[in-house]
C-alpha cells in the first residue's frame, strides 16, 4: 500500500512529539505501556488495521516518536531552542517518515519512526 499524503501519519499530530518537552521516568513508563501494543505494526500494517481511524495513526505515531525522543536522550526543546526551527522539523520529520515508509513498506513502523526522529533532528 503506497503511502499518500493523509498516510504521512497524519503528520500534525504526529510530529508534534518533537517539539515536546523531556519525560519524566513516570510519564515515559505510560507512555511506554501505551506504545507497546503497536510495537510490532509495520509502516504498512498500522494503515491497514488503522488507516481509517486517522487520529489513531496519529497518536500511534506520536507514542513512538516519544519512545525514540526518550531512548535518544533527547530533549527536544533544549537541543533546538528556536520555536521557529522546532517548528521546521514537522517538516523534516514526516518527509523522513514518509521516505522510510515508502522505501520499505514493510519496516517496523518504530524503527521508521526512529530513523525519521534522527533524521529531523540531524
Amino acid at each position: 500500500m503506497p503511502l499518500s499524503a493523509r498516510t504521512v501519519f497524519i503528520a500534525a499530530g504526529c510530529a508534534m512529539a518533537l517539539c515536546s518537552p523531556a519525560f519524566a521516568d513516570e510519564e515515559m513508563d505510560r507512555i511506554l505501556d501505551e506504545a507497546m501494543p503497536y510495537m510490532h505494526h509495520s509502516c504498512e500494517s498500522v494503515l491497514a488495521n488503522y488507516g481509517e481511524d486517522e487520529e489513531k495513526v496519529a497518536e500511534i505515531v506520536r507514542l513512538m516518536a516519544e519512545v525514540s525522543l526518550f531512548n535518544r536522550e533527547i530533549n527536544v526543546e533544549e537541543a533546538v531552542p528556536d520555536e521557529a526551527e522546532r517548528d521546521g522539523l514537522k517538516d523534516k520529520f514526516v518527509e523522513a517518515l514518509e521516505e522510510a515508509c515508502e522505501a520499505d513498506p514493510d519496516a517496523l513502523l518504530a524503527g521508521a519512526v526512529d530513523l525519521a526522529v534522527k533524521d529531523a533532528l540531524n
